[in-house]
């Protein structure tokens, strides 16, 4: 049996060490990626809770917003009591013809 050689050619030790230095240029460009998407989903998640405030704010400021048929038919029977006040005075001062 033959002996097999350990040593590399000066061409195959050039190609382990592109490939080393290739690998070590994507797991830097991977972790790279990697953090950027990290920033955007914090800031995303930053966002969404400050929309969610916000709506729970809107909610609040809308909670009331029951009351206002309620409101509005005093308004209403406010303004047909002052109509009526403005036709008898009219007609008493004589300022508004039947």
């Amino acid at each position: 049996m033959a002996p097999v050689s350990a040593t590399l050619t000066t061409t195959q030790e050039h190609l382990w060490w592109g490939a080393v230095i290739g690998g070590f240029v994507v797991v830097l460009a991977v972790a790279a990626l990697l953090t950027v998407l990290v920033l955007f989903v914090r800031r995303i998640d930053e966002r969404v809770a400050g929309i969610k405030a916000t709506l729970r704010e809107a909610e609040a400021n809308t909670a009331d917003a029951a009351l206002l048929t309620t409101v509005a038919n005093g308004v209403d029977a406010v303004l047909a009591e002052g109509l009526q006040h403005h036709l008898f005075l009219g007609r008493v001062l004589g300022k508004v013809r039947t």
